[in-house]
């Protein structure tokens, strides 16, 4: 099974002119792209649902946030509360202080609006109680002396307490430590100053019940906060990490195909400082402007060299305790991940070699070739080769059994590559390797300008495409249209 066309290798249409990516994508990820490449479209009832469900919520949003119905619950489970305060508070304000309907009501109406004002605005809500909570004593004080009324709670009633409990934990849930603190203290010391300060005569003192209660939402409230950002610092740090081990593997790719490529680079190079050298002396009495333009041209194929070799040494020092890559045999690790070799980079002339081992892993390889195969550059056979031994190494690492049709196919453009295997025929070990070798493959076909595709087959299988241009230089960018006037 194929999954680009032969016939047509550089074509830019078509799924296989692309490389898929290495990482899956999600179902939002997709719908955005398919809305940037056809235009702005109404998004399905399903998608809206999804979105709906799951959007991101503001910095203002209120706490436990992370899907839009839990934001809803929160909303409704607070004005609920707020509205009970509201009705329920009023009247135990009128029968234990004797306040008038109105006043009850404006006291506990005071408190339900900063219960729901704390959903967005903590520390405004917190205030809001505290000032409410102290004003209804402090108009409570003076009917305090009647013997009328029973002994109240004082100076934080029922009502009141249980609104300043709920816009605690609700700021203790949005605001640092240090600030869910210094609103406790302020309350703890306003409470001390209310009812030990200034006093009351004929009540029922609730100072103390009423700062445990608010020292245990607090906690809560911090301890909340504290497990939701580190649940968000855990997810940024393992996306960091993620992106950074990414980059690492495509650096460390790229440096691979550089240490193998340097043999092909340095070759060319002294066959230039040789020819140059070589030159005065296959023409009679070359002028000296001959000579010294050969010269020059040697000496920068010669500095050109050096730096090669420096390069090379910075390359090969990263791992010099890693023995050597075993070349031809897929079973082993992959040539590149070692030191650079110093034998000669393989080429397609190596490839039945490749197969011939392959088989001898116990692997049953089918090969077709078509066209001819000269006029390929060295980066492009050393290239197509990488390609595929990697593909059948992979076949030995993830699919034991299975039966593998390498097609070669020579172009007038260049050259086609198409590995396909069967699905294995026994159950699959986990592999100890990197997962590098499609990124690599990737990279290999990328840096010659031309594309490959890996993909799931028909039938369990698995497909490796490739199209590697004859030149191995990339092609140059179609300038752009000018835009009309």
């Amino acid at each position: 099974m194929k999954s680009a066309d032969p016939e047509n290798p550089t074509g830019r249409s078509g799924d296989a002119g692309r490389a898929t990516s290495p990482t899956p994508r999600t179902e939002t990820e997709t719908e955005t792209e398919t809305e940037t490449e056809t235009g702005p479209a109404t998004p399905s009832r399903a998608a809206r649902l999804r979105a709906w469900l799951g959007a991101v919520p503001s910095p203002q949003s209120p706490p436990f946030s992370k899907y839009r119905w839990l934001r809803l619950l929160t909303y409704v489970l607070v004005v609920y509360v707020a509205l009970g305060i509201a009705l329920a508070g009023a009247e135990e304000l009128s029968h234990s202080y004797g306040f008038t309907g109105a006043v009850a009501l404006s006291s506990t109406l005071l408190q339900a609006t900063a219960v729901v004002l704390a959903l967005w605005r903590p520390v405004p809500a917190w205030a809001l109680s505290l000032v409410v909570a102290i004003t209804t004593a402090m108009l409570a004080r003076p009917k305090l002396d009647s013997p009328q009324l029973p002994s109240p709670n004082w100076p934080w009633s029922t009502p009141v307490l249980l609104a300043h409990v709920v816009v605690l934990l609700l700021l203790a849930l949005r605001v640092r430590p240090r600030g869910t603190l210094a609103a406790f203290g302020a309350t703890a010391l306003t409470t001390a100053a209310v009812e030990g300060g200034i006093g009351a005569q004929r009540y029922s003192a609730t100072g103390l019940d009423a700062l445990a209660l608010f020292a245990v939402a607090a906690v809560i409230g911090t301890l909340l906060r504290g497990r939701s950002v580190a649940r968000t610092q855990l997810v940024q740090q393992t996306t960091i990490t993620a992106e950074e081990r990414a980059r690492r593997t495509l650096l460390e790719e790229r440096s691979r195909i550089a240490r193998e490529l340097h043999d092909v680079v340095a070759h060319h190079m002294s066959v230039i400082s040789i020819q140059a050298q070589v030159a005065p002396h296959l023409v009679e009495n070359p002028s000296q402007e001959l000579k010294e333009n050969l010269d020059g041209i040697r000496n920068n194929a010669l500095e050109a060299l050096t730096e090669l070799r420096r390069v090379l040494g910075v390359l090969r020092s990263e791992n010099p305790d890693e023995a050597e890559a075993v070349e031809d045999s897929p079973g082993l690790p992959a040539p590149g991940t070692g030191p650079a070799p110093h034998a000669p980079q393989p080429n397609l002339a190596r490839l039945d070699a490749l197969l011939e081992n392959t088989r001898a892993a116990g692997v049953d390889v089918v090969k077709a070739e078509e066209g001819d195969p000269r006029g390929y550059s060295p980066g492009v056979e050393l290239s197509a080769y990488r390609i595929v031994q990697e593909a059948l190494s992979n076949v030995l690492r993830h699919a034991p059994g299975a039966k593998v049709h390498v097609d070669i196919s020579h172009l007038p453009g260049g050259i086609y590559l198409s590995i396909t295997n069967t699905r294995p025929s026994r159950p699959v070990q986990p592999s100890p390797g990197s997962g590098h070798g499609l990124l690599g493959m990737r990279e290999r076909a990328a840096m010659l300008g031309g594309r490959l595709e890996a993909k799931p087959a028909g039938h369990g299988g698995f497909v490796v495409t490739a199209f590697l241009p004859r030149g191995g230089a990339p092609e140059p960018a179609e300038p752009a249209s000018p835009s009309p006037p």
